[in-house]
């Protein structure tokens, strides 16, 4: 490939470059930033570059009008009307097909993370509220989920499964095999987070609930409930993550209709990533970002 044709197969990720360039340059001008900021800022702008530049491109060539070429062909919105269900597009894989990966994902994530949360929460504050024989070796094995390599737990996952299913259907290659799966790595992550938070509070806070003659349920429900339900929030954020982000788990204990969207681009690479698919990533990216902005107006509505 000659330079102008590499030049002409990347331009439109370094008009995207040159746009974000500038803004940084004329924001440094408005603000009159001075010289140690300023190479504080272009390090900054460079690190943050590196992580979002994968996804600009993603954006970018799932306007793209090819189906495998990485070269900009003209502009268009049909993938995303593919994604849709209009099945005029051809090329790509089938509209239904990602819906159905699309729908599997999100149910899986929602209840695995439901019940991990619930799990989770009621284990961090176990462990940080009683002492009972055997807490600091609990304490301790929770954190085996977390650096256990996925490969491992997967593996031996499948394995229980095996023997498990002769005693309920439950643990056969599908959906629910997929939720206890799941729900089994999560639990740690979210106890271990709620634990961390409870680990911040001030246990006169609780004294202080029963000196005003608070029982037990009321001392729970207005006092520490309240404080650890950031910790909380994070641990079913970083769970629900972690399941829409799994694959290799998924992978050993999934069915035949029970693919989600990891599994389906994994399988996918071999022929090749199609803009379909960069389509349905930048809609989840924009999901996100939406979903953080209207995160940060409703915590300045409450601030003010």
């Amino acid at each position: 490939m000659t330079p102008l044709e590499l030049l002409e197969a990347w331009s439109g990720v370094l008009i995207v470059l040159i746009g974000l360039f500038a803004i940084w340059y004329f924001a440094l001008r408005r603000f009159q930033v001075r010289k140690a900021s300023k190479r504080l800022s272009l390090t900054a702008f460079l690190a943050f570059g590196f992580l979002y530049l994968p996804i600009i491109v993603v954006a970018i060539f799932s306007f793209n009008n090819s189906r495998f070429r990485l070269d900009w062909v003209g502009f268009t919105w049909k993938w995303y009307a593919k994604i849709f269900g209009d099945e005029s597009v051809e090329g790509g894989l089938e509209g239904a097909q990602l819906l159905l990966a699309t729908q599997n994902t999100l149910v899986l994530a929602v209840i695995s993370t439901i019940i991990a949360t619930l799990l989770g929460a009621l284990l961090g504050y176990g462990l940080h509220r009683y002492r009972f024989p055997g807490s600091k070796l609990t304490a301790w094995l929770m954190y085996i989920p977390v650096v256990t390599p996925d490969i491992v737990m997967a593996i031996s996952l499948l394995l229980l499964y095996q023997v498990l299913r002769v005693v309920s259907p439950i643990f056969e290659p599908g959906l629910p095999a997929m939720v206890i799966a799941h729900v089994t790595f999560q639990i740690a992550f979210v106890a271990i987070v709620v634990r961390s938070r409870l680990a911040t509070l001030d246990p006169a806070l609780e004294e202080a609930a029963r000196d005003l003659y608070a029982g037990p349920l009321d001392t729970m429900r207005f006092v520490v409930l309240p404080l650890m339900l950031p910790g909380v929030m994070a641990g079913a954020l970083l769970a629900f993550t972690l399941s829409i982000d799994d694959f290799v788990i998924s992978f050993f204990t999934s069915g035949p209709t029970s693919q989600t969207l990891p599994i389906l681009i994994y399988a996918s690479v071999k022929r090749g990533i199609t803009p379909d698919i960069n389509a349905l990533s930048t809609i989840i990216v924009a999901i996100t970002i939406i979903g953080v902005f209207i995160s940060q107006i409703l915590q300045r509505n409450q601030k003010a």
